[in-house]
Parts: C-alpha cells; sequence; structure tokens
C-alpha cells in the first residue's frame, strides 16, 4: 500500500472501477464517503465522480482513480477496498481495521478513527 494512500485497492476492485468508468464517457471515477445511517450507526457510500471535489484524497492504482471524502479519511486509513459476487449480494467490500461492529445484514456499521500512532508502528515508520 502507498504509505499515503488512504485506502488500497484489490485486483478486483481495479477491475470493477475499470468497468463502470468504461460504461459511461463522463465518469472519471468513483468517490467514497461514510453517512450516517443503519443500525450500526454508519454506512459505506460509493458514488460514480463526473467532476471531482478538490479537498478529496486521491487513490490511483493500474489508471484507476479512487476518491475519498475528506470527511472519511480518517475512518478509512488503512482499509482495503475489494469488489466481491456472492450468491447474496454484488458489491465493495470494505476490509476496514476500524471497523467495531456491523450488522447482522452487514450494511451498516460502527467505526473509529484511525489510531495514527498503531498504523505508523505497523507499517514500520515508528
Amino acid at each position: 500500500m502507498d504509505r499515503f494512500a488512504v485506502i488500497s485497492l484489490t485486483d478486483k476492485a481495479v477491475e470493477r472501477v475499470r468497468e463502470l468508468v468504461a460504461g459511461r464517457e463522463d465518469m472519471q471515477g468513483i468517490r467514497v464517503s461514510i453517512k450516517k445511517g443503519g443500525c450500526a450507526g454508519m454506512e459505506y457510500a460509493v458514488n460514480a465522480v463526473t467532476d471531482p471535489e478538490p479537498r478529496d484524497d486521491l487513490v490511483e492504482r493500474d489508471g484507476v482513480k479512487v476518491w475519498v471524502a475528506p470527511e472519511a479519511a480518517l475512518y478509512l486509513l488503512g482499509t482495503e477496498m475489494d469488489f466481491e459476487v456472492t450468491m447474496l449480494r454484488t458489491g465493495f467490500v470494505f476490509n476496514n481495521p476500524n471497523q467495531q461492529s456491523a450488522c447482522g445484514c452487514g450494511e451498516s456499521v460502527e467505526l473509529k478513527p484511525a489510531d495514527l500512532k498503531a498504523l505508523a508502528e505497523a507499517r514500520g515508520e515508528i
């Protein structure tokens, strides 16, 4: 993972974002944010980006662009974004070390801000 990237992308996530962008001429990538809602308190939100927000963090991998909303960055630090297709659901999946719990359906989560010292220690920077 790029040490300055908020999140990392798996090969499957890169492939899916590439497919989404290829389907729309005006789409440059996707934006990941967090919104209040669901029974656990927060939900991940993924939206198309046609005109990037200048304050968003940009994560690029293999030509794919994913923007992260600034208000979500501290909750997403260290997160791996994946894409999965199962019998019950198809969509992006967030393997987030800052997630404390999730509701039974998996649609909403409880998140805590990242522990920046622990993250730096895990990366061998301290």
